[in-house]
């Protein structure tokens, strides 16, 4: 068998690969459900007890996780889960997205290739009938990260490395998904993104940056609508 640089086999090496993200899922679970909570602090080593794992494949999970911005590393004292976004995050987080991604769709209509186009049809005919809600990560994680695929594959379909590397680095999917899903957001999702598709498919930018614009304010909204029943609530109270 192959010996790698590091003496390593190639055999091992998958096992190690396979390992590790297994880790990082199950620890990005754990922030996304909230077992890790918001701010508190994540031990490297209670994390390898909890998992059976060594402390390396959980150390490189959390650099991943910090590069997704789930968590982030404090001298002196370790990895901590991030706060979760506030309705002024929620709102400058759009405000980014309007500013990148209807600009986006509308070069990905002049520009993107067939086998592009025929990913992201894929993805919208996988997110049609999964749910966008449930008690747990495992449930709607699926659907979220399809969500972030469609997105992204639009991106780097605009022919454009800094702006399709701008619309990736938002994490979109984990910052929103994470404040809990928006009930009923599936259906009208996959509608919307049916939308931007069918302009992208005509070639039509102008149509695609509308479509593209008219999703995110309508998700901002179904987002926003989630403070606007809690301040309700509690006035109510």
């Amino acid at each position: 068998m192959p010996v790698n640089t590091d003496g390593s086999t190639d055999g091992s090496t998958a096992k190690r690969e396979v390992l590790g993200d297994s880790v990082y899922e199950s620890v990005k679970a754990m922030v996304m459900d909230h077992v890790i909570e918001p701010g508190a602090r994540v031990g490297i080593e209670s994390l390898s007890r909890t998992l059976g794992v060594s402390a390396t494949p959980v150390r490189e999970a959390l650099a991943r996780l910090e590069a997704d911005g789930l968590v982030v590393k404090r001298s002196l004292s370790g990895y901590r889960a991030t706060e979760l976004l506030d309705r002024r995050g929620v709102e400058e987080l759009f405000e980014m997205r309007l500013l990148l991604e209807p600009r986006a769709a509308a070069l990905a209509a002049e520009r993107v290739g067939d086998t592009a186009l025929d990913r992201i049809e894929a993805l919208v005919e996988e997110m049609q009938g999964l749910p966008d809600k449930g008690h747990s990560y495992a449930v709607y994680g699926r659907f979220a990260l399809l969500d972030q695929r469609f997105h992204d594959a639009l991106a780097a379909a605009s022919g454009r490395t800094m702006l399709a590397a701008a619309v990736e680095r938002l994490h979109t999917h984990l910052h929103l998904f994470r404040l809990s899903p928006v009930t009923g957001g599936s259906p009208a999702t996959v509608v919307e993104h049916s939308r931007i598709l069918r302009a992208v498919l005509r070639r039509n930018p102008e149509r695609a940056e509308g479509a593209m614009r008219e999703h995110l304010e309508l998700s901002l909204g179904r987002h926003l609508s989630r403070y606007e029943e809690a301040e309700s609530l509690q006035l109510n109270a």
